[in-house]
């Protein structure tokens, strides 16, 4: 009973952090709205992952070296591949013309919306997992066919217009035909008497459906760096914590990158490896053919993610790298 009791803690004090700084974001620091510059976006983008790094030296400290390292690499691989997602979230705001200034708050409840998602496939894959360890090669297997896949295609294909969640939203729900200067940030209207979802809720409505996309190969990636050792919970409060941490700071991250997403043109390849690496890893500890230490693997990872935005940063594309022609 103690160390249930202990669990339970654990949790409460999570969440009330969690809701702590999401209430203070959104009714203190963002209350209005407006163009964040990038000053701010860089000073946010520091607040929020140095928070996840406190919350990590705080588990470190309390919990010790094993639990430090595993929540370190955990909200490194989940942090990395949210930065891919930025590509995704940038078409979406163009698709549906939502203003700069608006975009912020269309990233919070999306926020809000995903960690109540992660938190369902945690509890679900951990779960899974822990009943029947037979699926962790599976597991393995599906993220090293992610990494090929990711490794393939140098871009995103992102096709809003054909997202299902829309398509069925416009079809049953009543969509107001005013644009965002009459509506500003509101998810519902009255038009004609009648109640109404704006623009904002359809482009709201987009990035949760994707986001449940990005779940499926996050979630296992990070499950997959965490000790078989764990208990179910252990497991579960790191896979959740790591990953609520990460994507918290995703709204600051998105406009600071927003803009020079194309400069990370070969970071779909660390990725990859990232992926490829992890499921591998699965596979081969489950049978028993590798036993990784798990500062090794945190090695890995950074070294992976490390080379593929330093390349990505140095090498120009061909088209920059051409010189001015003869004669001008």
């Amino acid at each position: 009973m103690p160390a249930f009791d202990a669990v339970v803690w654990e949790w409460i004090v999570f969440s009330v952090l969690v809701i702590v700084l999401l209430t203070l974001d959104l009714l203190v620091f963002h209350r209005h709205d407006h163009v964040p510059t990038l000053r701010e976006s860089v000073w946010w983008t520091v607040f929020w992952v140095g928070t996840g790094l406190t919350f990590n030296a705080v588990l470190w400290w309390w919990k010790g070296y094993e639990t430090g390292i595993t929540f370190l690499t955990a909200f490194l691989i989940e942090k990395s591949l949210s930065m891919d997602n930025i590509f995704v979230f940038v078409v979406i705001f163009r698709f549906f013309a939502i203003p700069l200034m608006y975009q912020y708050r269309v990233l919070f409840w999306g926020i809000l919306g995903a960690i109540v998602m992660r938190l369902a496939f945690i509890l679900a894959g951990v779960e899974l997992i822990h009943r029947f360890d037979w699926v962790i090669p599976i597991f393995g297997a599906f993220l090293v066919y992610t990494a090929y896949k990711l490794a393939r295609h140098s871009g995103v294909e992102v096709h809003p217009e054909n997202n299902p969640v829309l398509r069925i939203a416009r079809r049953f729900l009543r969509t107001t035909r005013g644009d965002h200067n009459q509506y500003g940030h509101d998810f519902f209207a009255r038009e004609n008497g009648l109640l109404c979802i704006t623009p904002m809720f359809l482009a709201l409505l987009v990035i949760e459906s994707t986001d449940v996309v990005f779940a499926v190969d996050s979630v296992p990636a990070v499950i997959g760096v965490i000790p078989k050792t764990f208990t179910p919970s252990q497991t579960m409060f790191i896979a959740f914590s790591s990953n609520v941490f990460a994507i918290l700071g995703l709204r600051a991250l998105f406009f600071l990158l927003a803009g020079m997403v194309d400069r990370f043109r070969y970071l779909h390849y660390g990725l990859a490896a990232v992926l490829g690496f992890v499921g591998l890893k699965m596979i081969a500890e489950y049978w028993r053919i590798v036993h990784m230490p798990h500062w090794v693997a945190l090695l890995v990872v950074a070294g992976l993610l490390a080379v593929s935005i330093v390349v990505s940063l140095l090498v120009k594309p061909e088209a920059e790298d051409e010189g001015p022609a003869e004669g001008d």
